[in-house]
């Protein structure tokens, strides 16, 4: 499908790895310039060097920051303009979550995840802001988690800043539209990552293959498609959300969960 994406600048924050690598990829192939960023130079360098493998005519800009350290956000957006001269499209995708019962959440975790899941959008919210109000697409688009509709009471401080980020973006949405920009979001279900290939690693039947224990927690979770999602899954639709092609939607949080959603 062609998104109208070509020759147009996407910026996606924690791009080295999963949902925000796959993205990268996504929008490489439908002939976007992509800038994204990570806090691992290492692991950057890697990644970006393999890109240039697979995608050879591509545009690529890597910088290592992080998001949550405001000054760092506003040097990574300088280098995009140097580099590219435009910014039209901002993928939000930085965080992790927190697992722990509301009894063992310390106090520190409750701020880490507000300052995480806030600060991880509001900073390259402000440092790309004026790039994009040039821009006649121009989109913002945040990768947000179930858990803000639906909260797990062993995740009880990640739920509280994933709806804390649902009510930012929808709020974004309204406040930006005027400026020409759109804001959106998905909120994912359990989807494939790294964290998940080392558990199963460490997996107590080493005869299951990754298919069978996947499959096995995904029923256990109560996943209707009984499997995990996979990277490219959410990305599709974060791309399809940043695109021209989703130009009347704006305050949207598109479910990507695998039908786990149990709220109407």
């Amino acid at each position: 499908m062609n998104l109208q994406l070509e020759n147009r600048v996407a910026v996606v924050t924690g791009g080295s790895s999963g949902i925000g690598l796959a993205t990268v990829k996504l929008l490489l192939e439908e002939g976007c310039k992509v800038a994204f960023c990570g806090r691992d130079k290492h692991k950057l360098a890697q990644t970006c060097q393999s890109l240039q493998t697979l995608y050879p005519q591509g545009e690529l800009l890597a910088v290592s920051c992080d998001v949550l350290d405001k000054q760092q956000t506003e040097d990574f957006a300088k280098q995009v303009q140097s580099h590219f001269g435009q910014v039209d499209v901002l993928i939000n995708n930085a965080g992790q979550g927190y697992v722990a019962s509301y009894a063992d959440t310390p106090e520190t975790a409750w701020l880490h995840e507000a300052q995480l899941k806030l600060f991880g959008v509001i900073n390259p919210v402000n440092a790309f802001m004026s790039q994009l109000e040039q821009s006649d697409i121009a989109s913002i688009t945040c990768v947000n988690s179930l858990l803000a509709l639906q909260p797990e009471p062993h995740m009880v401080a990640t739920s509280a800043a994933r709806a804390a980020l649902l009510n930012l973006t929808l709020n974004l949405s309204k406040t930006l539209l005027p400026k020409g920009i759109r804001v959106n979001s998905i909120l994912l279900g359990m989807v494939e990552s790294e964290q998940w290939r080392r558990r199963f690693e460490n997996r107590n039947d080493k005869n299951l293959d990754w298919d069978s224990w996947i499959g096995a927690i995904a029923q256990k979770r109560g996943i209707p498609m009984q499997r995990l999602g996979k990277p490219e899954e959410p990305a599709r639709a974060l791309v399809f959300l940043a695109s021209p092609m989703a130009s009347f939607t704006s305050g949207a949080a598109i479910d990507v969960s695998g039908g786990f959603s149990h709220h109407i």
